[in-house]
């Protein structure tokens, strides 16, 4: 690769770090992935709709301390990546790959952060504060030695997810801090992270190996020593088949007619696969999303279907919920009757039989 000469000869070179070098660590543009906080509020808004009344205050407070949080996470993953950016050919140009940083202002500053996060996060609710701690923790496991699970394949894409999940707490504990969402969202949140984290590994993957460079990309990020093409794409097949049962059992137990946006939401999954296997810029790096038109008119025409159909009754769609077998002509009947003209009312609780 063309860019390995040029980064080492920057990190011999090294100047001091300046102020917008610490600045640009805690990854100001990464606040865009904040907006997953917006579908906890508008969900209990709309499942617990008597919680409580929603504040400016209180939402603003939330989302500072996710950004604290995730920044703090940031700030300490740049520290301590330092030595591995230096083998991938965008996160090379990062601050703590060619500045002199101080460790201990690193430190202070990751500490500052995430002692933000934990207070603002208690002046919401205790349920705010524990999401702090909990994407707090969540990071050092991630990055921190000895565990450091972004080294260990899979559970790095696991680890990493996780913090999807714990937005979606965050805005739900806006309207309701006394409740957790339901445990199907909770699971397609994380799942859903766990695709999309697997495809990015995929694009970087690919992008490497496109250029012959497979062994630096494992001198990047150790679990890629057990990556592959074929087990990258499995699982991230996988962890969209566990997004989408999760999501049928959410669709089923609480609003029915959102089960006419899964096109939309299948399509959105395979576009964005599509991108990883093209090792498009898009999957790898959040801002390059902005750039993909088709992407976000996807997602924009989901957030439409999904508002419209939480208010929008569809009678024809809600005998879906219902425990019945289709009716056959009484012709092609042994006995000569319609066996199916009377559908059972009412879910199954087993095979065939009514609750």
């Amino acid at each position: 690769m063309a860019w390995r000469e040029p980064v080492v000869q920057a990190v011999l070179e090294r100047s001091p770090a300046s102020f917008w070098d610490y600045a640009a660590i805690i990854r100001p543009a990464s606040a865009v992935k904040h907006l997953l906080v917006v579908p906890g509020i508008a969900l209990a808004a709309i499942l617990r709709p008597g919680a409580k009344s929603i504040s400016a205050h209180g939402v603003a407070l939330t989302f500072l301390s996710v950004f604290c949080a995730a920044s703090a996470n940031y700030v300490i993953n740049e520290w301590l990546d330092r030595d591995f950016d230096r083998y991938h050919p965008d996160k090379s140009g990062r601050p703590c790959v060619t500045t002199r940083m101080s460790a201990w202002a690193v430190y202070a500053e990751c500490g500052a952060l995430g002692a933000a996060a934990l207070l603002s996060g208690a002046m919401v609710s205790g349920l705010t504060a524990a999401c702090a701690a909990a994407m707090l923790i969540n990071g050092m496991l991630y990055n921190v030695p000895p565990l450091r699970l972004k080294q260990v394949a899979f559970a790095d894409v696991l680890c990493e997810s996780l913090s999807n999940p714990i937005r979606l707490v965050y805005g739900w504990a806006v309207i309701d801090p006394a409740t957790l969402p339901p445990g199907s969202v909770i699971l397609a949140y994380w799942m859903g992270g766990a695709f999309l984290m697997s495809v990015k590994r995929l694009a970087e993957h690919r992008e490497f190996a496109a250029a012959g460079e497979i062994g630096l990309l494992r001198l990047y990020r150790g679990s890629f020593r057990f990556y592959s093409d074929r087990s990258l794409i499995l699982s991230a097949f996988a962890y969209a088949q566990f997004t989408t049962f999760a999501m049928a059992v959410f669709i089923v137990k609480y609003r029915i007619e959102y089960l006419l946006a899964a096109p939309l939401i299948c399509l959105l999954f395979c576009l964005y696969l599509y991108l990883g296997l093209e090792a498009n810029p898009a999957a790898e790096r959040a801002g390059y999303l902005l750039r993909e038109r088709l992407l976000l008119g996807v997602v924009a025409a989901i957030v439409v279907a999904l508002s419209i159909l939480t208010f929008a009754d569809v009678p024809a769609i809600t005998s879906l919920v219902n425990a019945h077998y289709i009716a056959l002509p009484a012709w092609l009947h042994p006995d000569g009757r319609d066996a199916g003209a009377t559908p059972m009312r009412g879910r199954a609780s087993g095979i065939g039989s009514p609750r």
